[in-house]
């Protein structure tokens, strides 16, 4: 199949529901892409998020084949092996105190538990999330996902949030009362265009919850796993919340999703009110477990700490060059550009250079690459979006 026959396929035959790049990728290691013609990408986008150790590590690789050859599937009525060593895993790296989990198959599932857990666990039904967040598109995580976009032709099926200022304590305070279940936040808003919680707001978010025993949920599906320069966003601020969601690059590239929260929090769900029939399969239990080790074993937290504060003073030049570029802002490796004007462009023509870029919104490129990629992919991948926005600046100019 060439990549015209397989482009047709998925347009025929698929849902159009993507942003479709003009790429058909078939291979990939470390930061590294293949397209079906063998031409070689840098991965700046990194799956969203999910491929946080790389494409195809060798030791997750290892790990899925071996648990194939044992047993794939197996229903959390039953126990197992591979499920048990990942809940120890978890808990080991866990923020103190978020003992107990459950497993499931994505961000949004994880965010859909968490909502649930609020409201069992509290018996009140209002939520107080912010502007500019995500948190998924099933109907529970979209009720309180801010962009309108997402929510507007499914309004009429979601239940009432209260959307406050992201980062403004003080609207917060206006809002929350002892009728308020939850608050839900990213640590560092991803999806639309990584923006980072200002010093003091999430402890100010933990004090009002404990004044008005309302639980504090983080989504860091996107943040966590040390994608910030430590294993879990919140501890750049040392505030630990009552549930917390996972996802993402938890499985290094396989499906899955966790919610994490305090027992007395998580025991409030009881037998039959919530459940997923993959939820904690071997498979991806193994998969997880692989990627664990790896994040610990080769300090990729610390790494992208290191590679992060390089990368983003590296994007600081390029702003200070150009007046195209309005905003640099992130932590670790979750760095947003914000351009003056539609980065679709230089998005397609960076392509063609060889590195995959992600964007956020119009005029926002994203950048999510795998922990391990090299310093000299990031300065190619630099060099090129200087060049391009470079190339840009002077035609808007002319």
């Amino acid at each position: 199949m060439n990549e015209k026959e397989l482009m047709k396929i998925e347009n025929q035959f698929f849902a159009s529901v993507y942003q479709k790049f003009p790429l058909a990728i078939v291979k990939g290691r470390g930061a590294v892409l293949w397209d079906i013609n063998g031409r070689e990408y840098i991965d700046c986008m990194g799956g969203y998020g999910v491929n946080i150790v790389g494409h195809c590590h060798p030791r997750i690789v290892e790990a899925v084949k071996k648990q194939c050859d044992k047993l794939i599937s197996c229903h959390g009525s039953i126990y197992n092996d591979k499920r048990a060593e990942l809940l120890e895993k978890l808990v080991k790296i866990a923020p103190h105190g978020l003992d107990k989990t459950f497993l499931c198959n994505s961000g949004a599932e994880s965010v859909e538990c968490a909502l649930k857990l609020a409201v069992k666990y509290t018996g009140r039904k209002e939520i107080i999330a912010m502007t500019r967040g995500f948190h998924g598109k099933t109907l529970g995580a979209l009720s309180a996902t801010w962009n309108k976009k997402y929510r507007g032709p499914f309004h009429s099926l979601l239940f009432p949030i209260k959307f406050v200022p992201f980062g403004n304590a003080e609207k917060v305070e206006e809002v929350i009362s002892n009728e308020t279940a939850a608050i839900i936040l990213e640590p560092i808003q991803g999806e639309s265009g990584i923006y980072v919680a200002p010093d003091g707001f999430l402890q100010h978010l933990r004090e009002l919850c404990n004044e008005h025993e309302t639980l504090l949920i983080f989504d860091e599906v996107q943040t966590g796993f040390g994608r910030t320069g430590e294993m879990w966003a919140s501890q750049h601020w040392n505030t630990i919340p009552d549930i917390m969601c996972i996802a993402k690059s938890m499985a290094g590239g396989l499906p899955m999703g966790a919610t994490l929260a305090k027992p007395e929090v998580m025991d409030a769900l009881k037998r039959g009110e919530h459940s997923s029939t993959f939820g904690g399969n071997p498979l991806v239990c193994a998969a997880a477990c692989a990627t664990i080790d790896v994040i610990v074993e080769e300090n990729l937290p610390e790494r992208a700490k290191a590679l992060g504060e390089w990368f983003m003073e590296q994007l600081l030049e390029v702003q200070r060059k150009l007046r195209i570029v309005r905003a640099v802002r992130g932590l670790g490796l979750m760095i947003g550009l914000e351009s003056r004007f539609d980065i679709y462009k230089i998005l397609m023509k960076a392509i063609d250079k060889g590195v995959i870029l992600l964007y956020s919104k119009k005029n926002i490129l994203r950048f999510l690459p795998p922990l391990v990629i090299e310093k000299f992919q990031l300065e190619k991948a630099v060099n090129i979006l200087e060049e391009l926005l470079i190339e840009d600046e002077r035609e808007r100019v002319h």
